[in-house]
């Protein structure tokens, strides 16, 4: 009897531990999220593929609302709220599985639809500061420039290479496409303007010429094993806690019905 309370208490402890953790993070989440879209000087995307204000507090939200089903669930021994989570998390697993499934069959459809959205994040770039931040980063870390080369940048209204763009940065391209030497101190905002004019093989000494998706798949082949660990450790994670949550709505019920059969005995 002993032995079973102290399986029962790590049961509850280790679950309500979990979703505490993951309820901070994502309260953080939606606090970061907030004060992005806040702290804009524009509010002019408004679409949650393409600005990742918006994408912080909807996946914060998520989580929040279904850690905390778990957390007070394990807490105060409810069952219901604990079938509702161990719910959600099988069909968000479910999903999961699906979309990798689909995204293996069907690579070529995701490429074409990652590449449209990075189309339009090239675009939307200069209209909403997060935006601009999140693909300056991206070009920053994988030495990249545009979708697949340093010319797609002509799809945006202030680098599009044409005689009638009165922009400054026409023809040009972000400083994070700019090759930043080691002993460049101080970074030259204007290295990038006026290279879409130039050949690639001229260009490439001072910009990065190749797209950005083409460097991330191959940076994905190269780490390929980061990738899949990365994969089934979240899963792995989930399936944990959904045996927990099985486990501890087992052990409620086993409880229940053993106070039951004492009273009846009585």
């Amino acid at each position: 009897m002993v032995e079973r309370m102290k399986t029962y208490k790590a049961i509850k402890y280790t679950l309500f531990v979990c979703c505490y953790l993951f309820w901070v993070a994502s309260a953080v989440l939606i606090a970061v999220g907030v004060y992005a879209k806040i702290a804009k000087e524009g509010d002019v995307v408004d679409s949650l593929t393409a600005d990742p204000a918006l994408l912080l507090i909807s996946t914060g939200s998520l989580m929040f609302i279904i850690t905390f089903f778990g957390c007070f669930g394990a807490l105060r021994n409810g069952v219901p709220l604990l079938k509702l989570f161990l719910g959600i998390l099988v069909a968000i697993l479910l999903m999961q599985i699906a979309a990798a499934v689909l995204g293996f069959l069907f690579s070529d459809l995701v490429l074409e639809r990652t590449e449209q959205l990075m189309a339009k994040g090239i675009a939307r770039y200069r209209e909403d500061l997060d935006l601009e931040n999140l693909i300056d980063f991206v070009q920053k870390k994988f030495q990249c420039c545009g979708v697949h080369t340093y010319k797609d940048w002509s799809g945006n209204v202030y680098f599009k290479c044409s005689e009638t763009n009165p922009s400054l940065e026409g023809c040009g391209v972000p400083f994070s496409c700019c090759i930043q030497w080691k002993n460049e101190s101080v970074l030259n905002t204007m290295c990038g303007y006026e290279t879409q004019t130039l050949e690639e093989r001229i260009a490439k000494d001072s910009i990065h010429t190749t797209g950005c998706l083409d460097k991330i798949v191959r940076w994905g082949k190269r780490n390929l094993i980061l990738v899949g660990g990365m994969t089934v450790g979240l899963l792995g994670l989930e399936i944990f806690m959904i045996c927990l949550a099985a486990a501890q709505i087992s052990r409620i019920r086993g409880k229940v019905k053993t106070v039951n059969s004492r009273r009846r005995a009585r």
